[in-house]
């Protein structure tokens, strides 16, 4: 049996190997330790690596023991207060030395602190994001937006273990092996049947056979010493991340800024705008991005003033559906284009004009966008904006609406909102 024993030098990642073993032998308990810690995150440090914790019991490995069998009976000394078939009460939980900081103080028991493992940015994002796309995403023309996709690339000489093809470097390893002794093994077996052939003699010639003799053994340690395998043998499978060209899209973000909207609803629309946008940058390589603001008036605005300007005032949601249907007249021919709209508000409306938002999506935006999301961030009772998209969702599989309470919302309902194979499921 052959054992092969990388003994090449690691370099500075040399624990690389291990640690995506790790994260795929644990990923249900990192994943959720990510998405607990996205809730702790500030506005501006979303997309940074995190050090997260995971329970000691979670990373547990199982241990046979080997029992006793068979049944006993067994007689302990000091014995005073119970009787066979007495039922005893189950000691009380805490204070043994946990490790979870909880409880009183205790001289007994030993424990150990939950396990502390840190993620870069990279690893961060893709267990963040992972199972996520653009809903209904089509091919119409093969041009803008771009989607990198892992593919074979063959066969190199460097490489992870893990991605180590043992038949071709076995096939390696014995051409080479061919090729270094095929000589020398020729000329051992010329070497042989000449010695049969002195041996054979009525009188041998002992100096020749002598001769023969330690070439013989030279020739063997010769082959011998060729090693079986070799760096040069090693082939890993390789592969490179190519750029799949899908189709042109865009992205609407519809951001209430009226003056209902506190700085705590703002913070949180920040947030899933945010996560919003490190999606697409991350999954997608080119992808235009809408951004617009509205109170009474709606406003196209670059990225920085979206997240960062303080104007505010009164509430007319239907400004911001205009002024997106204007500039998808404008810029965004139908049929060239996968638009996308994520709209977030506090459901605070002027009245008249919650059902004048209706007929603009029904009539105009929703016959070209491949998909609109809406989030109501608000722990009040809904409005009329809200009961008039609820009609909406209904009978539009392309419009989804969803309610964020609080912080601890804002990723799972954004993972309802853009996970793969997404079925309409209306309201929420």
């Amino acid at each position: 049996m052959a054992h092969f024993i990388d003994r090449r030098l690691n370099g500075k990642n040399k624990s690389t190997l291990n640690r995506q073993r790790f994260i795929r032998r644990y990923k249900k308990q990192i994943k959720e330790a990510v998405s607990n810690a996205i809730n702790k995150r500030s506005v501006t440090d979303v997309s940074s690596g995190e050090n997260i914790t995971i329970p000691q019991r979670d990373i547990s490995e199982p241990i046979f023991h080997q029992g006793q069998g068979g049944n006993r009976e067994r007689v302990h000394p000091g014995n005073d207060q119970f009787s066979s078939g007495d039922q005893i009460k189950r000691p009380p939980q805490g204070g043994s030395g946990s490790g979870s900081g909880e409880g009183e103080a205790s001289n007994q028991g030993e424990g150990s602190d939950e396990f502390v493992f840190s993620i870069s940015k990279d690893e961060y994002l893709d267990l963040l994001f992972e199972d996520l796309e653009l809903p209904n995403l089509q091919e119409n023309q093969l041009d803008k937006l771009v989607q990198m996709k892992t593919h074979r690339a063959g066969f190199c000489n460097d490489g992870m273990p893990s991605n180590l093809d043992i038949v071709r470097s076995l096939r390696g390893s014995l051409a080479r092996r061919v090729a270094m002794s095929a000589s020398k093994r020729r000329e051992l077996k010329a070497l042989e049947e000449e010695l049969a052939l002195l041996l054979a003699e009525p009188v041998p010639k002992q100096q020749r056979i002598q001769e023969i003799e330690e070439r013989i053994e030279h020739l063997k340690a010769r082959i011998k010493a060729v090693p079986f395998i070799d760096n040069y043998d090693l082939r890993f499978r390789n592969y490179e991340k190519r750029p799949h060209p899908t189709s042109k899209a865009v992205m609407f973000c519809l951001m209430d800024v009226s003056g209902s909207m506190d700085q705590a609803t703002k913070d949180m629309a920040k947030r899933f705008y945010i996560l919003l946008y490190q999606f697409l940058t991350r999954t997608y390589k080119n992808i235009e991005v809408v951004y617009i603001r509205h109170h009474t008036q709606a406003k196209e605005v670059d990225e920085q003033e979206f997240f960062y300007s303080q104007e505010t005032g009164g509430t007319i949601v239907s400004s911001a559906l205009k002024l997106m249907e204007e500039i998808i007249r404008d810029r965004y021919a139908q049929g060239d284009w996968n638009i996308y709209a994520a709209q977030a508000s506090d459901g605070d409306n002027w009245a008249d004009d919650s059902p004048h938002c209706g007929e603009i999506l029904r009539g105009k935006i929703l016959k070209q966008v491949r998909y609109y999301a809406y989030i109501e961030i608000t722990t009040r009772a809904h409005q009329s904006l809200w009961r008039e998209y609820q009609t909406i969702a209904a009978k539009n599989e392309n419009f989804a609406m969803q309610h964020i309470r609080s912080v601890e919302d804002i990723y799972p309902i954004f993972r309802e909102l853009f996970k793969k194979n997404r079925q309409h499921k209306g309201a929420a």
